[in-house]
């Protein structure tokens, strides 16, 4: 992993549709509106797209903290822009202020953190954890 500079930025765009509803994930009579798992995903998007110039090969970041407020509903249709910025790296762990916004008003915000994994140990963990 490259040096990353805290103000280091990253983004990600999501158009709503049907599959991304809450009333998709949850429960048939929630409303036809952004799940936020969906918002969430996005974030961590937006995270990753920050860092992923300063990855070495064979190299990625997992999500491993995340504290979301989901501020304001959005309908189908909508596009979703979510936007990461770092605020604090330690060593492999990456620290970042999240937010997400749809075409009217500013929908979600909070922090996450991510951590740079080597994806050869990080799959060979997983078998032995999988019994392989």
């Amino acid at each position: 992993m490259r040096q990353i500079s805290p103000g280091t930025k990253g983004t990600f765009t999501l158009r709503v549709l049907p599959e991304h509803l809450a009333n998709q994930f949850k429960d048939a009579m929630l409303p036809q509106v952004l799940a936020t798992p969906v918002m969430i995903m996005a974030m961590e998007n937006a995270a990753l797209n920050a860092i992923r110039p300063f990855l070495d090969a064979g190299e990625s970041a997992v999500g491993t903290e995340i504290n979301i407020r989901h501020l304001a509903a959005t309908p189908v249709g909508q596009t979703v822009r979510a936007e990461a910025e770092v605020t604090k790296v330690d060593g492999k762990r990456i620290e970042f202020k999240v937010s997400a916004s749809d075409e009217i008003e500013e929908i979600g915000d909070g922090t996450h953190q991510r951590m740079v994994i080597n994806l050869r140990s990080f799959h060979e963990r997983l078998a032995k954890k999988s019994g392989g």
